[in-house]
């Protein structure tokens, strides 16, 4: 099979969809990897790494879509990369399909092979494509929250871990899934506070058996919720329903019962965030300020750390990758439970359930 991997060109990405080990595994099945030029460079893969393996570099994006059979990438395709996607194409990333009609029409009218890391799921229910990603959204909600508490940048001026004699910041995880567990760790690793809650008891049974005594867990409704939201510094918003649009849990009115300078993480964005407020940011300009509330909601938030992020990444899509090069888009999912979960649109036809039900197509 003929595959493409592009360069990403959504705002201050810079992962890529393939390391040059993976080119190197997929070579060794006797496949042509198209690598964009410069597309590895974000992530510390140069050109000379790719053509090491094997892999023949193309110069625009146009080129790449042209050649290939298959695209391998990180993000959705962007309005630019719409009339590349050719009928019968497969294109393998991360869609979030639930957040964007007007990418869910493009794909569609292309009548490509759409199948979404994010729904592909595995026999236990979790889904492998997503858990690497989330591992390093959860842990940078923290980072990034930590930062925008101070004062500079208009947050309440609170150091997580607190100081002797000083209590620690207070820090709220709405959702015990990959990433609010991850959240969770980094958080109570600084020393402060946590608070996590969920509706799933099983989750939260876990959660208290796994982490130290200063996080504590809580059932989730809207009167918990409202309760914790006045006294905590930092929330974490780490949601999800698996291919639909996340819940609004916090309200545009609850954010005058916050105080001045909380900041909110909303890495639930990417689904359409669970906070009304919520509107996608970039690394570039990544707050806004809403009734004193500092909302931070970059949609890409992994791309910060791309190295980490794309090695994470390629760990997990280059086994599903070498099954439908091997095999072809149609025997792949016939074999494969979790990869054919993954299957969003097929030949300009919509066949998650999810997608459809988001935009009432019912």
């Amino acid at each position: 099979m003929k595959i493409g991997i592009p360069k990403e060109i959504k705002n201050n990405e810079s992962r890529v969809g393939m390391t040059p080990g993976g080119v190197f595994e997929l070579k060794k099945k006797g496949h042509t990897v198209y690598v964009q030029s410069k597309a590895g460079e974000g992530s510390g893969f140069f050109d000379k790494n790719y053509e090491k393996v094997g892999a023949l570099i193309l110069n625009t994006l146009e080129e790449i879509y042209e050649a290939s059979e298959m695209i391998v990438k990180v993000k959705e395709p962007i309005e630019r990369e719409y009339p590349l996607v050719r009928e019968g194409q497969i294109v393998f990333t991360y869609f979030h399909f639930a957040s964007s009609e007007p990418l869910t029409k493009a794909m569609i009218a292309s009548k490509s092979i759409c199948i979404a890391y994010e729904t592909v799921e595995d026999e236990e229910g979790t889904l492998p494509l997503l858990t690497p990603m989330s591992e390093v959204a959860g842990r940078m909600a923290i980072q990034q929250g930590a930062k925008y508490l101070e004062k500079p940048v208009k947050g309440r001026g609170v150091l997580l871990g607190g100081v002797p004699g000083v209590a620690p910041g207070k820090v709220l995880v709405l959702g015990a899934g990959v990433v609010g567990i991850q959240a969770a760790k980094m958080a109570a690793g600084l020393g402060a506070h946590v608070t996590i809650m969920d509706i799933n008891m099983k989750r939260l049974r876990y959660v208290n058996d796994v982490m130290p005594p200063h996080v504590v867990t809580e059932f989730s409704n809207e009167f918990n919720i409202r309760k914790h939201i006045k006294t905590h510094d930092l929330i974490i918003g780490g949601v999800l329903l698996k291919g639909a649009k996340a819940p609004n849990l916090i309200t545009r009115d609850m954010l005058k019962d916050m105080r001045p300078g909380t900041v909110i993480v909303d890495v639930a964005v990417d689904q359409g965030g669970c906070v009304e407020t919520t509107r996608p940011t970039t690394h570039e300009d990544p707050v806004y300020i809403i009734d004193d509330i500092v909302h931070y909601s970059v949609a890409n938030m992994p791309g910060a750390v791309p190295y980490t992020s794309t090695m994470a990444l390629t760990n997990v899509t280059l086994p599903y990758v070498l099954k439908l090069a091997n095999l072809g888009w149609k025997k792949a999912i016939e074999s494969d439970d979790a990869l054919r979960k993954g299957l969003n649109i097929s030949e300009g036809e919509v066949v998650y359930n999810e997608i459809i039900e988001t935009f009432g197509w019912n």
